[in-house]
């Protein structure tokens, strides 16, 4: 096992790294911009260096910096959890060559993964089913309107390059076809670097359905669970669950053969998750993630296993302790992302400070976060706060919880999209797990939050309120405090003071 570990990356993701790593008697090392100086995650670590200022691009993205940072405190591999350098091929390979183990899988896979075309290209010689449509890049309008007719309305014109659901537009008719085709390019070439698309046949009501794989380098492949994802805005997941409630044991075994197929393909290893669309009992390819998933955590819920600390064994060289007849899903789980923004407000991001701060507790609750009260959500990353995650023995039980949990969350000084969630969990459609990745859309949820937010003004209580009243007083409270035991100090000249 390694000694010591640097965490490229910052919140709660690089806590939840360190947690496991501790567990495992390895020294973390953290790396922190300006923005993060009194982030929790550096004080957490055993050791944390500043990389620079605030934008992402020049510290957290900063591939150079990080790797002299390894070097320089002696760390033996760069966990680089979600997001940021995650799936950055060169970084992978720069770290490499610097002699320090990247834990996730090698350059050369991410390199073919990060490409949505060479990608469909690789599962469609893998066998692996992939939505209809074309393996080559639009070169010009004329080709790609012949491409479209040819496939039938409506279809997906989609950037080859990235991932979080940028770039992505479905496009009814050949009117609006032209308009999308640029507006994506332009979205493609600002956020990717590469304004590459290709166009798919769009699936009607589908369902977001993902496969956590684990792969070491012995040549042992497991699925360890799926998970269902269509609680989506504007193609990026607000609420996963595991396991989905739509496939049977035997679809899910099925699928579950088609993902390991897929990364046994590409020489994959370390964990990753494959992601298909689901829709009216067939399932499509849609990507491998090379990298471990925001909502890892219902799969550990429902499994037992801990997935950072397999990524650890795997990246030393050991093999998997399980075969696949030995993994187990037990109960059911729920991740609700809390996210600093205002679903009222087309999802804005909230930054702000933190005034008041609880978080929920219980039988079947878990919290992965990084923020505390008094800390001060920055504008320039990812609005999450924390990842609220349930377990009950049926889902009905993991869906009572969730409410529960939310009720006793306490956010106070930042919007935040709690009512979202409740609005979701309470509608009959969801109760019954009839989703798609438009069911934001299909079932009127933002009106739905609306009500909620107007039904607890009305009420006038809610833990979230009253701490919030309270706030003032308490602090008042603590100065006084405060006041009188410095008065006390300095007047005792070395006395005791009671």
């Amino acid at each position: 096992m390694f000694k010591k570990v640097l965490i490229a990356n910052r919140g709660e993701i690089a806590i939840r790294i360190m947690r496991a790593c501790r567990e495992l008697d390895v020294s973390t090392v953290a790396v922190y911009s300006d923005a993060d100086k009194n982030a929790l995650f550096p004080k957490y670590a055993d050791e944390a260096y500043h990389i620079g200022p605030s934008p992402s691009s020049q510290s957290y993205l900063n591939m150079d910096k990080i790797i002299e940072v390894a070097k320089e405190s002696g760390a033996e591999g760069i966990h680089p959890g979600y997001g940021f350098l995650s799936e950055n091929p060169v970084f992978a390979k720069k770290c490499k060559a610097a002699g320090i183990v990247f834990i996730g899988p090698s350059s050369e896979v991410i390199e073919k993964m990060g490409s949505k075309i060479a990608a469909r290209k690789l599962m469609i010689e893998a066998g692996v089913p992939v939505v209809p449509g074309y393996d080559k890049a639009i070169e010009d309008v004329d080709e790609a309107l012949e491409m479209a007719d040819s496939i039938g309305y409506p279809v997906m014109i989609k950037a080859s390059a990235g991932g979080g659901g940028i770039g992505m537009k479905v496009v009814y008719s050949k009117d609006e076809f032209q308009s999308s085709l640029e507006s994506i390019q332009s979205v493609a070439q600002s956020a990717f670097g590469d304004p590459t698309v290709f166009i798919e046949k769009y699936v009607e009501e589908p369902r977001h359905i993902e496969f956590q794989i684990l792969a070491d380098s012995h040549g042992n492949t497991v699925y360890v669970s799926d998970r269902e994802c269509s609680i989506q805005r504007r193609h990026q997941k607000l609420m996963e669950e595991a396991p989905s409630p739509v496939l049977s044991p035997e679809l899910r075994k099925k699928m579950g053969e088609a993902a390991v197929k897929a990364v046994k393909s590409i020489g994959y290893e370390n964990a990753g998750t494959v992601e298909f669309l689901y829709s009216k009992g067939d399932f499509y390819f849609l990507e491998v993630n090379t990298r471990l998933q925001v909502e890892h955590c219902i799969t550990e819920l429902v499994t037992g296993l801990d997935l950072v600390k397999q990524q650890l064994h795997i990246a030393c060289g050991k093999e998997l302790p399980f075969k696949q007849e030995d993994i187990k899903i037990t109960g059911h789980a729920f991740e609700c992302r809390i996210n600093a923004e205002d679903p009222l407000n087309d999802f804005a991001p909230s930054p702000g400070k933190i005034t008041r701060y609880r978080s929920p507790g219980g039988p079947g609750v878990r919290i992965d976060s990084g923020v505390y009260m008094g800390y001060t959500i920055p504008p320039f990353y990812d609005s999450m706060i924390a990842k609220l995650c349930t377990w009950g023995e049926t889902r009905e039980e993991a869906i009572s919880r969730m409410k529960r949990a939310l009720y006793e969350f306490v956010i106070v000084g930042v919007t935040t999209n709690i009512p979202f969630h409740k609005a979701v969990l309470s509608n009959e459609a969801f109760v019954r797990g009839d989703l798609t990745t438009h069911f934001i859309e299909d079932h009127n949820i933002l009106e739905a939050v609306k009500g909620v937010v107007e039904d607890e003004k009305e009420k006038g209580f809610t833990l979230a309120s009253v701490l919030g009243n309270n706030s003032r007083k308490t602090a008042a409270a603590t100065a006084v405090v405060s006041a009188y035991v410095n008065a006390a100090k300095q007047q005792s000249n070395g006395q005791q003071t009671k």
